[in-house]
This record gives C-alpha cells, sequence and structure tokens, in this order.
C-alpha cells in the first residue's frame, strides 16, 4: 500500500522541555504509516529550542528547521510552513504537547472523507478554568457572528488539503479565525473531537491581552470576509441610521418651534446634536460609496476567481 505524502507544520516558542517528546513520538507515528515532512518553525525561541531542533534535523532529513529572528508570533508562523509545506496533506499542531499525535492518522481519515480542512475540537479540555471559560465565549460568539458551525476554532491540531494552505495568507492574529477564512473562501470545513493532553512543562505563552486582540481580529475578519467586495452595505446601514435618528430629532425640534411656540434657544444643544447625526450619515455613506469605487476598480484576488471556479464545478 502507498504511503500517503503529509506534512507537518509545528510553530514553535520557546519549548525547550517538550520537543524531544514531541518530536520522537510524531516521528515514531508517521514513520508507520506516511511519507513525511516535519517543518519546525522557530518563532525566536530563547531558551535553547534551536539547538535541539537542529540536532533532530540532522540525524533526520525528514525534519526541516526554519527560524525567525525574533518573535513574530504563531500565525507568522504557519505560514512560513505553509509556503514550504509539499505533502498533499498538511497537519498543524503546537509544540506544548497538549496535541496528541495519535489523532494525526483520524484526521487524515476524516479529511478524506471529502473535506478540505478538519479542525480539532478539544471537547474534554484540560487547562485550568481560567482558560476555558472565556474559549467557550470566543467560540460561541465566533461561532454566532461568522455562521461557521464549529465549537473550536482555536485548536492548534488541524489538516488540510495542501490547496488549502497555499490559497491563504495569515498574519496578526488570524490563525484564530483560520476555519472562518477557509470557509468564507469556498472550501469544506468540518471538526472532529480529538484527545487532547494536560501541559507537561512550562507554562501558556499567551497572556490576557490575546483577548483583546481576538476582538480586534475577529472584526477583521467578518469585514474582510462580508464587506470587502461591498463596503456600502457596512458604511451604508451606519449612515442611514445616523440619518434618519438627526432627522427624527431635527424634525422634533421644528415640532417644538413651530408647534408649542418654543424658542430654538432652549434646544440649541438638541439641534446642533441632531445636525451632526446627519452629517455623519452622510459621510458614512460617502465613505462607503468611495469604498464601493476603490473595490470595483480593482481585479478580483486569486482567492477570489478560485472560488468563482469552485462554485461553476459545483453547479455544472
Amino acid at each position: 500500500m502507498n504511503k500517503k505524502d503529509i506534512s507537518i507544520v509545528i510553530p514553535i516558542f520557546n519549548e525547550k522541555e517538550s520537543l524531544p517528546e514531541l518530536l520522537n513520538e510524531v516521528v515514531q507515528i508517521l514513520e508507520e504509516q506516511f511519507n513525511y515532512e516535519i517543518i519546525c518553525v522557530d518563532d525566536g525561541s530563547t531558551d535553547g529550542s534551536e539547538e535541539i531542533l537542529r540536532q533532530y534535523a540532522s540525524n533526520n532529513p525528514r525534519i526541516m528547521v526554519t527560524r525567525f529572528l525574533r518573535n513574530y508570533g504563531k500565525s507568522s508562523a504557519l505560514t512560513e510552513g505553509f509556503k514550504l509545506a509539499r505533502g498533499k496533506y498538511v497537519i498543524t499542531m503546537d509544540a506544548d504537547l497538549q496535541d496528541d499525535p495519535n489523532e494525526i492518522p483520524n484526521l487524515i481519515s476524516k479529511i478524506e472523507e471529502g473535506f478540505d480542512l478538519v479542525s480539532g475540537w478539544k471537547k474534554k479540555r484540560l487547562d485550568p478554568l481560567s482558560k476555558r471559560l472565556p474559549s467557550k465565549f470566543f467560540n460561541f460568539t465566533t461561532r454566532l457572528l461568522t455562521g461557521i458551525k464549529i465549537h473550536d476554532f482555536n485548536c492548534g491540531l488541524k489538516a488540510y488539503r495542501n490547496e488549502v494552505v497555499k490559497s491563504m495568507k495569515i498574519q496578526g492574529g488570524m490563525h484564530r479565525y483560520v476555519p472562518v477564512l477557509v470557509g468564507k473562501i469556498g472550501f469544506k470545513v468540518t471538526e472532529m473531537e480529538v484527545n487532547h493532553r494536560p501541559r507537561k512543562y512550562g507554562e501558556t505563552k499567551y497572556g490576557g491581552a490575546r483577548y483583546f486582540h481576538g476582538l480586534f481580529d475577529l472584526l477583521t475578519v467578518l469585514f474582510l470576509s462580508r464587506y470587502m467586495r461591498r463596503p456600502l452595505h457596512l458604511f451604508g446601514i451606519f449612515g442611514i441610521l445616523s440619518f434618519l435618528i438627526g432627522f427624527i430629532v431635527n424634525c422634533w425640534v421644528l415640532y417644538l418651534k413651530y408647534g408649542l411656540g418654543e424658542p430654538f434657544s432652549k434646544h440649541l444643544a438638541l439641534l446642533v446634536f441632531g445636525v451632526m447625526l446627519l452629517i455623519l450619515g452622510v459621510q458614512f455613506i460617502s465613505l462607503g460609496l468611495l469604498g464601493e469605487m476603490i473595490a470595483r476598480s480593482q481585479p478580483p484576488s486569486e482567492e477570489q476567481m478560485k472560488q468563482v471556479i469552485r462554485e461553476t464545478k459545483q453547479s455544472t
């Protein structure tokens, strides 16, 4: 039986203690079933992780190491790994040993059912309550706003078809929303329950600030996925609402003046507020129209062309 070609992409930042156990475990599982390559992206580690990676790479030609001079973040590390991946299927996993390598064959079996992305679901998550509760809220909000019906968007353990990773460009904190980005392009996204293990070494590298960053990244994803080619639909909503409220406010002021005989000076602040809302509404609508002009003057992106081709094939 021919072995499947797969690429394992592992972003790494200061995981010196975990690396030997992780790499030994991954190699043992892959040797039995797959033609593989392991792409380790050292995201500017300062604890000696690079030396361990270089040692393993020198002993196993299927392990590839690339290193950033400083810490750029998980999204940049994944993007670099995706550029180098050559396997038919691409698996991503974290380096802290919480993602179970034994799930790799299961992910491959699931993606071969006809999906383009299989996202792991840590249903029984072995993390402190301080991490589980914000994660549940984050996943519920993302699921509600994006329409992508999975339970765990930020699980590091995922399986992709190669053409999926080659069509993506993730930056900032967008790695949290990969299923959204992939689903909005038109690829088929699903999830499967995976085993989650307690953290064995060190501490998490992500602080509380990631929740604020995640909020802004979610807004970015929503804008790019829904309104990138139709900005007037977004700015027009705010413009119309602002204009209507301003119009109602000014009509009320006019009624007070000419209906009840009260002087303008008595309601000057309310009058100014209404005029400001009218002006703001016109500005929002104008901004949306300018956005439409810019969007329509740009040629469709490669991702959009792929989506058109994909939809055409599905319709035929």
